[in-house]
């Protein structure tokens, strides 16, 4: 039991992580369908969410750890 409770914590850890790389893609992308299923037109939605995982795509590449701290302690 205490196995599953284990995986059931990393997946939703996991899930977490992607929801803020690509959230407001989905939100947007989302919007997007629901205002063409109106008959409405949703080119402004779908440029928002190109937009968006555009910006998640530069975040997941930089490089990210403590290579690249910088102490702006003055001593």
């Amino acid at each position: 039991m205490t196995e599953y409770i284990v995986i059931v914590a990393l997946i939703a850890v996991a899930a977490i992580g992607v929801y803020q790389f690509f959230g407001q893609t989905i939100r947007n992308q989302t919007a997007g369908i629901a205002l063409e299923v109106s008959g409405q037109s949703a080119d402004a939605a779908i440029n928002q969410a190109k937009t968006a995982a555009d910006s998640a795509q530069a975040e997941g590449n930089r490089k990210k750890g403590l290579g690249s701290y910088q102490n702006n302690e003055s001593r």
